[in-house]
């Protein structure tokens, strides 16, 4: 009974930080031909579900491993910092989505580019799969290690891990068709994944005991993630009503100004 219990908490877990991790899948997907979108999202996440698996295999049994020194740098009163594999898979991730989601909103400004060349580079399946997967396993750790704090019971976290992760394809192929259909809301998307990135990085930084210039970087909490989601998406809800509410008066202001 206890385990089941640990079940159900675990599954609600992994949704909530899944969050994220399924804006990323649902954004990267789009650059593939539409046709193979939907494939391609079932393939990263099925392949990603098994590595997660085996990464929740390999972690408890050299959990301490992943914490231990790798290399560091040591220059007081500019930069120190303690690297260990967890530190910088993290930083590397976080760096990645950062430059991800600069370039894509770059690349909506540029609105000639948009004319001429579409929405964006086109990926191949195979790439798209990679990147899909390669994220996957990175947002995968803080999920993995906080299983391990609520339950050592291998069947329950892989179970959880599954579970999570058909609920992901189920509402990968939803959020794609919701972004789809309203695409105004790509823009807030792309900045919720760039916030996701800072986010990533100050984990990262914390992780490593990074300091620059005297300050020690402190991580970002999920706290304050949400709340910076929440005034982002409060924004762009407003934004659009009040540029709704401009259009509306536009024939009007025209019809006082003839008259």
């Amino acid at each position: 009974m206890d385990n089941l219990i640990t079940l159900v908490f675990l599954i609600l877990l992994q949704a909530v930080l899944g969050f994220d991790n399924l804006l990323y899948i649902s954004l990267e997907s789009k650059r593939v031909t539409p046709e193979r979108q939907p494939f391609v999202r079932h393939m990263g996440i099925g392949i990603a579900i098994v590595l997660r698996i085996a990464l929740l295999f390999i972690v408890i049994h050299i959990v301490d491993s992943f914490q231990e020194l790798f290399f560091g740098i040591h220059s007081p009163g500019l930069v120190e910092a303690s690297f260990n594999v967890h530190s910088l898979i993290v930083l590397l991730g976080g760096a990645f989505i950062l430059y991800t989601a600069s370039k894509e909103i770059l690349h909506m400004v540029r609105v000639h580019d948009q004319v001429e060349h579409g929405d964006g580079h086109q990926l191949s399946v195979a790439s798209a799969v990679f990147w899909i997967v390669s994220m996957n396993v990175v947002f995968s750790f803080d999920s993995i290690l906080s299983a391990m704090a609520l339950s050592k019971v291998f069947w329950v976290m892989a179970t959880a891990i599954v579970i999570s992760g058909a609920l992901m394809m189920w509402l990968a192929d939803h959020v794609s068709a919701f972004l789809q259909k309203n695409r105004m809301y790509e823009v807030l998307g792309l900045f919720i994944l760039f916030i996701v990135g800072v986010m990533l990085l100050t984990e990262g930084g914390h992780l490593a005991h990074l300091t620059l210039f005297g300050n020690e970087i402190t991580p970002m909490t999920k706290t304050t993630f949400y709340f910076v989601i929440a005034v982002l998406v409060v924004t762009d809800v407003v934004q659009g009503r009040y540029q709704k509410k401009l259009m509306a008066n536009r024939p009007s202001d025209r019809g006082e100004a003839a008259s």
